[in-house]
């Protein structure tokens, strides 16, 4: 059992998911700092300074002084406001990865294409069409001869 497990955990697959969970857990704190630190401000600067995550409805009739207060004090609320600022951070946070995506494959096609033409450049040139006539001319002369 031991030598299967030591088998399962050697294939590429399991090491690549590993790697891929790794580098997105540190991808998703980079990107995160983005929307939080660069983004959001920017929002918040051109919507004149609204913090949607603190909009709140108040279902109890208590009216606490702010959605931390209600949360700290159990009070039911119906938090809207950071619903709407979760889906503003997935927006962001989708439109940044679709930008990092689109480089890559960017990257990767043009990497692609300077290896396809290292390739052809570095293949031999095949016989011009005046080699192929040639070699027919000939060939044809052995047969009448």
């Amino acid at each position: 059992m031991v030598n299967e497990f030591k088998a399962f955990i050697a294939k590429g697959n399991v090491v690549d998911l590993a790697v891929g969970i790794i580098i997105g857990a540190a991808f998703t704190a980079i990107v995160n700092s983005l929307v939080a630190d660069l983004i959001n401000p920017i929002i918040g600067l051109i919507t004149g300074g609204v913090d949607f995550s603190n909009l709140y409805i108040d279902l109890s009739g208590t009216d606490p002084v702010s959605l931390a207060a209600a949360r700290e004090a159990g009070v039911p609320v119906f938090a809207y406001g950071s619903f709407i600022t979760a889906i503003i951070n997935f927006l962001i946070i989708a439109w940044v990865v679709f930008l990092l995506v689109k480089a890559v494959n960017r990257l990767k096609a043009q990497v692609v294409r300077k290896e396809k033409a290292e390739e052809a450049a570095a293949a031999p040139p095949g016989p011009t069409e005046l080699d192929v006539l040639k070699e027919i001319r000939d060939s044809l002369q052995q047969r009448s001869a």
